[in-house]
């Protein structure tokens, strides 16, 4: 957790931001007294590996077969 001052903090607001975006948190100071805490609302979203459900989810050859006539006649 790094310490800024209130000052640092006012100059460079955007740059911290950015930080606490990325998942720090900040403590705002006064002089040498903590006041404040610059935290993210909420977590990071996971990031989705790709093939993560291969071997567990099969579709079957039927599914790349166009579709009769009177199945496509209700999609229109």
């Amino acid at each position: 957790m790094d310490r800024v001052t209130v000052h640092a903090a006012k100059t460079n607001l955007s740059r911290l931001l950015a930080r606490v975006e990325a998942g720090e948190e900040i403590v705002l100071m006064r002089g040498k007294t903590p006041v404040a805490r610059l935290a993210p609302l909420k977590e990071a979203a996971p990031v989705r590996a790709f093939g993560a459900l291969r071997g567990q989810i099969k579709v079957d050859d039927s599914f790349f077969e166009p579709l009769a006539e009177d199945e496509l006649a209700a999609w229109e």
